[in-house]
């Protein structure tokens, strides 16, 4: 009956010890300072006349915000939103992820996987260490153009995100 008991004590004491994690916080972007992003983002493409879409996704990638200018291309919202759904999905930039899955390379292949955007233009979000989310955009001249505009979007919100 002791060793019963005593069992039973130390069964408790691990599961007393271990009951904090069970669970986890994070934190998340408000909508407000997600939309700050996306127009910070739109407004930087506008100054270099360029007309865009501009998505930003949670830290679990669903869709927070998508902004399209007026002649944006149909495909753009859909492409920002592919853009920042990649780069939160792999915790990378998506210019990053271009080069790592060049044709020919071993993870070449996770361009078939649906919604991968392995294109410039997705940009991961963080703040005091956490992943936030990230922040998609498509229509520039070039991956390296929506990089740019991405990054004016982050820039905006930086100092609020690192509190």
């Amino acid at each position: 009956m002791r060793n019963r008991v005593a069992s039973v004590c130390a069964f408790l004491a691990f599961s007393c010890a271990h009951a904090q994690d069970a669970t986890y916080t994070v934190r998340l972007m408000t909508l407000e300072t997600s939309m700050q992003a996306a127009r910070a983002a739109l407004e930087s493409c506008r100054k270099s006349g360029y007309q865009v879409a501009v998505a930003v996704v949670d830290r679990s990638g669903v869709t927070q915000v998508v902004l399209r200018d007026r002649y944006a291309g149909p495909h753009t919202p859909d492409m920002a939103v592919d853009k920042a759904w990649t780069a939160v999905s792999f915790r990378t930039n998506t210019s990053a992820l271009a080069e790592a899955t060049a044709a020919g390379t071993p993870m070449s292949g996770m361009r078939a996987r649906p919604r991968v955007a392995a294109v410039g233009g997705g940009i991961v979000i963080e703040g005091a260490g956490a992943l936030l989310g990230a922040i998609g955009v498509s229509g520039a001249p070039g991956g390296d153009r929506d990089d740019a505009c991405a990054r004016a979007g982050i820039a905006a919100i930086q100092q609020n995100l690192d509190f």
